[in-house]
């Protein structure tokens, strides 16, 4: 195979990919708390991977299969709720601890009111265990302010407030949410919002959207000319665009156990044409769009998980979707970067658009089969 810097760069960022796909099922994904206020108490219900807790692997790990606790880590994941509860015990005051829930400034300390763990599954996939905190509302009450210590991960405060406010917001390395109102939704800037969501829509592409990541890949493989490229990324945004408004609106609504395989035979599709044709043929753009449209419903899948105001509803769903576009953006700079001294060789296409091709393929052809169920 023909050697060169463009070749080694191409190679190495596509080894990186690859290893990164196993690596996606141990990755540590944001803790969410749901806030709601009624009957003048305050309700929390917590969603995360307990067993990193336990294990004390936090953020600064971002392959669990990395950190120290690995072993007790997957030793966790194979334990029945049962088990997993009682080890619960032993941490609740650790835990606790690294709740910080203030009522006016003043901190609190709830109740653990209830606790869903799943039963054991796929132990290649992390399991979402279900913590419901609850307290009671100091009379007079006008705001809590929520923390999760940044030894557990960012997390996710979306907020219910009396009256019909949502307020929903990621939180990093520590940071703690503004007051949320018990009556209303709290105040916040339309750059603020548009911050939020802009960085929430870039880093779903860069680093955690894989499959998308994959995809645009794709879509670069088979041609790394401006034309081509430019109608086949249109096709695909404006669809995208399309479907994120409609998903988020709930006017189109499909499941992801739908939604995901299909994410996933997309990729396979598109790099098994970059086999069998050198050129943009004249379906191709069209193909695009409509695989542009599955990839929307599943982007308005994590918005609907975070969550968007009534009030940041327009600046959210705007900014979203052009921090998507940043990041996919950055994905294709980044090839055109790893290829540039390469791509117009004549050895390109057999040497690394192929076999780039033919990778990428097998391992969208694997998730596909594993979104199934089927393994």
């Amino acid at each position: 195979m023909p050697q060169g810097p463009g070749c080694k760069i191409l190679i190495s960022l596509f080894l990186w990919l690859v290893s990164i796909s196993t690596a996606a099922a141990h990755e540590i994904t944001p803790t969410l708390a749901s806030l709601t206020f009624a009957d003048g108490r305050y309700r929390i219900e917590i969603t995360t991977n307990l067993e990193a807790l336990l294990a004390g692997i936090g953020p600064e790990h971002a392959d669990t299969a990395d950190a120290p606790g690995a072993a007790e880590y997957d030793a966790y994941r194979r334990m029945p709720p049962e088990g997993l509860r009682d080890a619960l015990t032993a941490f609740t005051e650790r835990l606790m601890a690294g709740i910080d829930i203030r009522l006016d400034g003043a901190r609190v300390v709830p109740g653990l009111a209830e606790t869903r763990i799943p039963p054991v599954g796929d132990t290649d996939l992390p399991r979402e265990t279900t913590l419901v905190l609850e307290g009671a509302l100091v009379p007079g009450s006008q705001a809590l302010t929520w923390g999760w210590s940044a030894d557990f991960g960012s997390s996710v405060i979306r907020a219910q407030s009396v009256g019909g406010g949502l307020f929903a917001m990621w939180l990093q390395n520590g940071d703690r949410s503004p007051p949320i109102p018990v009556i209303g939704a709290p105040a916040r800037s339309v750059f603020q919002v548009a911050w939020d969501y802009l960085v929430v829509g870039f880093t779903h592409i860069l680093p955690k959207g894989l499959d998308h990541i994959l995809f645009v890949v794709g879509l670069f493989l088979l041609s790394p000319a401006m034309r081509p490229l430019f109608w086949q990324i249109t096709a695909f945004t404006v669809a995208h665009t399309v479907t994120l408004a409609l998903g988020v609106l709930e006017i189109v609504v499909l499941s992801p156990a739908i939604v995901e395989p299909l994410i996933a035979a997309s990729i396979v599709y598109v790099c098994v044409e970059n086999l069998m044709t050198q050129r943009l043929t004249a379906w191709r753009p069209a193909i695009v769009f409509a695989f542009g449209l599955l990839h929307g419903l599943g982007f308005a899948g994590v918005l609907a998980e975070i969550g968007l105001g009534r009030d940041d509803f327009v600046t959210g769903l705007i900014a979203f979707n052009i921090g998507v576009e940043a990041g996919q953006i950055a994905v294709v700079l980044i090839c055109f970067a790893a290829t540039y001294l390469i791509q117009r060789q004549s050895w390109y296409r057999r040497a690394v658009a192929i076999p780039a091709s033919a990778g990428i393929g097998l391992i969208a052809a694997y998730w596909t089969i594993e979104r199934l169920g089927f393994v």
